[in-house]
C-alpha cells in the first residue's frame, strides 16, 4: 500500500513557460532585467521567496511580491498551463490501485482547484493543501493525521524543495525533469529516484 503527495505545477501540469512569463513581469515592477528559460531552470528553487530574493535583494517585500504574482497570474495575457495526460492517467492508475493519494503544493485555490476539476480528477486526492510556501509542516501533518507509513511514502516533485522535505521527514523523494528545475541541478539534492518521463515514474510507483 503506497502513499504518494503530488506537487502539481511542472509535475501534473506544464506551467514552466507560464511561469517565466509571471517571473519576469515581477521582475519588470521591481526593475530587474528578465531572464531565460535556461537561467530560470538553473536558478528555480523553493520555497519560492529565496528564489525572488536573490534576484529582487532589498527590493523584495513579500507582501506586494504576492500580490503582483496574483495580478500576473490571473492577467489576460499570461500563457495558458496544460496539463500533462499521461501524468492524469497515472494519478488515476494509482487511485484504482487504492493508494493514499495527496497533493501539497504553492498554486492558489483560484487556480488549482478549478484544474481538478477540469481534469476530471474530483475525488480522486484524500488531501489537497494548496497556496503553501515552505512545504515541510504540510507533508508532516498529512504524514501525522494519516499514519503513513514512511518506507511506503513517496513525495514527487521537479524542485530541491521536495527533495528536501522528504530527506527531513524520512519518505522517498522522486524528481521529475520535466518541471521547473534542470536534471542536472536535481540530482545535486540526491532524490531518493530521478525520472526522465511519466513512463518511469510509472514503474516506480505501479
Amino acid at each position: 500500500m503506497k502513499s504518494i503527495i503530488f506537487d502539481w505545477s511542472g509535475v501534473v501540469k506544464d506551467t514552466v513557460t507560464a511561469q517565466l512569463w509571471i517571473v519576469n513581469r515581477i521582475f519588470k515592477k521591481y526593475d530587474v532585467a528578465p531572464i531565460t528559460l535556461e537561467e530560470f531552470r538553473e536558478n528555480w528553487r523553493q520555497p519560492y521567496i529565496e528564489f525572488y530574493k536573490k534576484y529582487l535583494k532589498d527590493k523584495f517585500i513579500e507582501e506586494d511580491r504576492a500580490q503582483a504574482y496574483k495580478e500576473a497570474v490571473l492577467h489576460k495575457d499570461c500563457p495558458k498551463t496544460t496539463l500533462f495526460p499521461e501524468m492524469v492517467e497515472l494519478i488515476r492508475k494509482c487511485k484504482s490501485k487504492g493508494y493514499f493519494l495527496a497533493v501539497v503544493s504553492s498554486d492558489l485555490s483560484d487556480t488549482l482547484l478549478p484544474e481538478i476539476k477540469d481534469f476530471k480528477l474530483e475525488n480522486t486526492f484524500d488531501e489537497v493543501v494548496v497556496d503553501v510556501d515552505n512545504k515541510m509542516e504540510a507533508v508532516k501533518k498529512i504524514i501525522s493525521e494519516h499514519n503513513l507509513d514512511l518506507l511506503s511514502t513517496f513525495f514527487v516533485g521537479d524542485s530541491n524543495h521536495e527533495i528536501e522535505v522528504s530527506k527531513e521527514v524520512g519518505i522517498n523523494s522522486i524528481a521529475v525533469t520535466w518541471g521547473f528545475v534542470s536534471e542536472s541541478k536535481l540530482r545535486t539534492h540526491n532524490p531518493t529516484f530521478v525520472v526522465g518521463d511519466v513512463e518511469g515514474l510509472e514503474k516506480i510507483l505501479l
